[in-house]
């Protein structure tokens, strides 16, 4: 009996260590599984790519390869690949070099220009453009001056793109005549030509022309050939120019009046005490504002100062001499093909009567107050970048 209880005590001893050794290996084996899932990172099961023997094993559960197997070789190549980036963000695009706002695109896939250009619905594309036109020319328009502009447009070659700012909203009007057809037409009532122009010619717009025409409606052009001019400008390094202006009529400034002994010139005198320097405007470096012609570089820089309020656009023929340098050299007037300036006051009907004042006076008070304005801010805008760059400011004189 005495022997039976001690075989019974043996046995509930050795049941109980073998218990408790079980229960602590338990824990060891937690606490270890715990730091070795530390010392990896989490891998997601969607992310470890089986190789096709693992797929076998599944399929066939007679290959011999353990579970075990698997999950070591799973270990493994998570282990491998731990630094790689995934596929989904190594696929990323981020070029900093692009335009700005298109950094996700690939670079051969942007097209930060564009133009003109009139598109089929239907065809090839590469077939569309019978031929691409070098040169863009545009009037600000209103139906009065319909025989006016058609006669304007017929002096501009094959290699012209027609663009017309209609300010009265009249546009089908237009129909009948057969270039106005092949004409871009953009309506807005009541606007300038530089509001037209900030909003609508922007430089990667334009870009694909060399020169720029911006033109009033009411010029006289049975003495210009547009060919003619384009190729006087070229030949003449003209950068911003005009073509002379017929003597007798619609001239303000000696610098735009026509000679008759020359193709082209750069300079002029004017009345005593205007010109501080014979090398500004109005003596120089200076066209005015009703028919200026721009190389596709000077058009660049002068559509940034044009001011998004100021309309009228007084005060930027004196400024243009900013975008060009030398100014005296690369500003000029086309005197062999010259225009008249006929010098009618559509703009002005365009106004509104207020304070007893008719609409002709308050436009003419508005462009007035719009020079001085623009004076101001680019003297002020000059002022502040010298004293930010520590430079002191040349002794210019704005005219």
């Amino acid at each position: 009996m005495a022997k039976l209880a001690g075989l019974g005590r043996s046995g509930f001893l050795r049941h109980s260590n073998e218990s408790l050794r079980l229960i602590i290996m338990t824990i060891i084996g937690v606490v270890v599984g715990v730091l070795i899932g530390i010392s990896f990172p989490a891998v997601s099961i969607t992310k470890l790519h089986f190789p096709s023997s693992i797929i076998s094993y599944i399929e066939d559960k007679n290959s011999g390869i353990t579970t075990q197997a698997l999950l070591n070789h799973a270990w493994t190549s998570a282990s491998q690949n731990k630094n790689k980036p995934s596929s989904s963000e190594s696929a990323k695009i981020f070029v900093p070099t692009n335009p700005r706002g298109a950094e996700r695109l690939a670079p051969g896939i942007i097209v930060p220009e564009s133009d003109f250009y009139l598109r089929r619905l239907w065809g090839n594309p590469s077939e569309d453009l019978p031929i691409k036109q070098k040169y863009l020319v545009t009037f600000t328009v209103g139906l009065g001056q319909k025989r006016n502009i058609d006669a304007a447009v017929k002096k501009f070659s094959e290699n012209f793109t027609i663009l017309l700012f209609h300010y009265d909203g009249r546009t089908s009007e237009w129909d009948d005549l057969e270039w106005s057809k092949r004409a871009i037409h953009v309506s807005v009532r009541k606007q300038t030509k530089w509001w037209y122009a900030k909003r609508f010619l922007h430089p990667d717009i334009v870009a694909p022309y060399e020169y720029i025409f911006i033109w009033d409606e009411d010029l006289g052009v049975e003495h210009f050939d547009a060919e003619k001019y384009i190729a006087l400008v070229k030949k003449h390094g003209l950068e911003i120019s005009q073509p002379g202006l017929e003597p007798n009529k619609g001239l303000t400034w000696q610098m735009t009046k026509r000679r008759g002994d020359r193709e082209v010139h750069k300079e002029t005198e004017e009345k005593p005490g205007w010109c501080s320097d014979p090398h500004l405007p109005p003596c120089a470096a200076f066209v005015e504002i009703m028919a200026p012609v721009f190389s596709r570089d000077a058009w660049r820089c002068v559509w940034h100062m044009i001011q998004n309020d100021l309309i009228h656009g007084w005060g930027l023929d004196f400024a243009l001499r900013k975008c060009v340098d030398p100014a005296h050299e690369k500003i000029g007037v086309v005197d062999s093909q010259w225009i008249i300036h006929q010098v009618v006051p559509s703009l002005g009907n365009q106004g509104q009567a207020e304070k007893g004042k008719a609409p002709w006076e308050g436009v003419r008070d508005r462009c007035r107050k719009e020079w001085t304005m623009f004076q101001d801010r680019m003297s002020d805008a000059e002022k502040a970048y010298y004293k930010l760059m520590g430079i002191t400011a040349p002794n210019t004189t704005h005219a």
